[in-house]
């Protein structure tokens, strides 16, 4: 491999741009999806402040990235509009999860690190992967590109039901040109690149692992990117085809989602072929979107999995267990879609169908984190920055399965629908839960990535007020949820509030808990804040931190650790072979309080060959 490194002379372009190195196509996407993220939270912090101060302009540390002319088009006297907040509203949950959070956990730590803890020269495909990437990069530009159209971009919600997202913008002469088939464009490049991706990581796993690297050696983290990609290579393809046929429906009259005499108060009765049923896109994205959930949550696990055993000192518990967990948990996200349909009219034995498979799936979910907090029990902890936001997902983790259990029951889903502790759930799940095991993710392998450490102090005035902010801007949405909050309030539910004598009961309830928009999105702001140190320390650190003693500044055991640092070409500069599993800390016959996966055993008892990773 040294020798193959020697003549690989890349120009700046193949190098740094169109590069087929999955060290830097992994870059590529963190980058790329920090830049998705950070927009993403900028659409939501003006929602929040439509939703606390509805009666209110937007201030100019908010509006100054609107033109004159946007600002007359999209803000009335400078205050958001509900066509506005629905738009931003769209675009915001689009953006995180299919731009952001997506390609930050698969596309950048998948594409970087799976391929060197199974010591790898590369990915399988690696042309395959830089077409991944810029797949990907277009259909986000094409999304995001959509807010300069006359139309402004998609604004029928981030899951785009129809009727309402097949008609939408249908006044504009030009339909290609509008922001909602600019949405389907970009989500059908999108899945096109996870697509790619997940074929090149299932070959990759299965066939590039170094001798002596068997099914039950690898870390905890390729059997999770494992499954991720088996979960996009199966749950994906019938969401492109529910954007492809709504692109239709959008462009040719046909109707596989609109049904006969769809009347609208604009255009009266559309008429078309008949026969279309808006529920069946439901299905299909919900068929999709519940694997998704899984697909945003397991590198961010994995992340932590990886973490936890090298600040503990002490090997993984329950490595095994876990495998088989997170085999169970991808095969039962498969049956469970139709738990976010039960406002939809299902039958009861359906509806009981998906409530058993859904109160299931928490179980190998339990398996998990279960198998990660006893590994802390006893550990020698060294509280590193990574171990800090890994022991911070535990609890933020727990707290989103646990307010998701509710929802699996049709009774409970019907009056909890579309209320704030839907949001507060999932973001309970995505936002302290996968972001922080993300966070996690970057301060570890940041050393190796680029042969320098994150600052500690900056990662300190990162993570604390991330901690408490995060908390104060999702709880308050559980509590505000069970009183009835709608989800898409623009204005908070500032219309619904009546006077203190007021027989009305709901106005009364909107009264006592409208207050906690304000506490919500003052959070907001301040957790914006505290992603200034993290983006200064990511940047500074390149060239500013401190470099690395070694090329195994964590004292790991795993083979990404055997790499020069930052890795060159191919990877490894010597012959690598498996000799035990990932996790061999303190062992009792051992001088160091760790055993890497490629170091020769020395003692007959630990003699054994490496095996064929057959």
């Amino acid at each position: 491999m040294s020798d193959h490194d020697d003549h690989h002379n890349p120009s700046f372009l193949q190098k740094y741009v169109f590069s087929t190195d999955h060290k830097m196509i992994g870059i590529q996407y963190g980058i790329t999806a920090l830049f998705f993220l950070l927009f993403g939270f900028f659409l939501m912090m003006v929602m929040r402040w439509s939703i606390a101060y509805p009666n209110e302009p937007l201030p100019e540390w908010l509006s100054w990235v609107f033109t004159d002319t946007w600002k007359g088009r999209w803000l009335t006297d400078g205050k958001v509009t509900g066509e506005t907040y629905n738009m931003f509203g769209a675009m915001h949950g689009t953006i995180m999860v299919f731009l952001g959070v997506v390609p930050l956990g698969f596309g950048a730590f998948g594409n970087y690190v799976t391929p060197l803890q199974i010591g790898a020269p590369d990915m399988a495909f690696p042309k395959l992967n830089m077409m991944s990437y810029w797949t990907y990069l277009v259909g986000g530009l094409l999304m995001c590109g959509s807010f300069f159209l006359e139309s402004g971009s998609a604004k029928s919600g981030w899951t785009n039901y129809p009727p309402l997202a097949a008609i939408a913008d249908s006044q504009h002469p030009n339909q290609f040109f509008t922001g909602q088939t600019q949405w389907l464009i970009g989500l059908v490049f999108l899945i096109s690149s996870s697509l790619l991706g997940s074929v090149n990581f299932i070959t990759t796993i299965i066939n590039l692992r170094a001798k002596g690297m068997t099914w039950m050696r690898m870390p905890f983290f390729v059997w999770a990117m494992l499954v991720t990609a088996f979960l996009l290579l199966l749950a994906f393809p019938p969401l492109e085809v529910a954007g492809i046929m709504q692109l239709v429906d959008r462009f040719f009259g046909s109707s596989f989602f609109l049904p006969s005499g769809l009347y609208t108060s604009d255009t009266g009765v559309i008429e078309h072929a008949g026969g279309g049923s808006p529920l069946l896109f439901q299905h299909l994205f919900w068929f999709l979107g519940h694997p998704e959930v899984y697909v945003l949550l397991l590198p961010s696990i994995a992340c932590v999995a990886e973490i936890i055993p090298a600040n503990t000192r002490k090997p993984l518990w329950g490595y095994k267990s876990m495998v088989y967990a997170v085999l169970v948990l991808g095969f039962l996200s498969f049956i469970v879609w139709a738990h976010h349909m039960y406002i939809t009219g299902m039958g009861s034995g359906v509806s009981t169908f998906f409530q058993i498979t859904t109160v299931l799936i928490s179980v190998p979910s339990v398996v998990l984190i279960t198998s990660m907090l006893i590994s802390l029990w006893g550990g020698s902890i060294r509280f590193t920055m990574p171990m800090i936001w890994a022991c911070a997902f535990l609890p933020m983790f727990g707290i989103g399965g646990l307010t998701g259990l509710p929802l699996a029951f049709n009774l409970v889903g019907l009056h909890l629908h579309d209320t704030y502790y839907v949001i507060g759930h999932f973001h309970y799940v995505v936002a302290p839960g996968i972001l922080f095991g993300l966070f996690a993710g970057i301060y570890y392998w940041y050393p190796k990535m680029f042969g320098r450490h994150m600052n500690t102090v900056l990662g300190h005035l990162h993570f604390w007020p991330s901690l408490v902010a995060i908390n104060f801007v999702f709880f308050p949405m559980l509590m505000q949820g069970m009183a009835g909050f709608h989800r898409r309030w623009y204005n908070g539910g500032d219309a619904y509030v009546v006077d203190a004598d007021s027989a009305n009961v709901f106005g009364q309830t909107v009264r006592s808990f409208i207050e906690l928009n304000q506490v919500m999105s003052v959070a907001v702001f301040v957790l914006a804040a505290a992603q200034l140190p993290f983006i200064i320390n990511l940047f500074t650190a390149w060239f500013a931190g401190k470099k690395v003693a070694n090329d195994n500044p964590w004292d790991a055991t795993t083979l990404e650790w055997a790499t020069p640092t930052p890795p060159g070409h191919g990877n490894f500069t010597f012959d690598i072979a498996v000799y035990r599993g990932p996790y061999e800390y303190s062992r009792p016959d051992r001088d160091t309080d760790y055993y890497p996966q490629w170091e020769e055993p020395t003692k007959k008892a630990d003699k054994a060959q490496p095996e064929s990773a057959e």
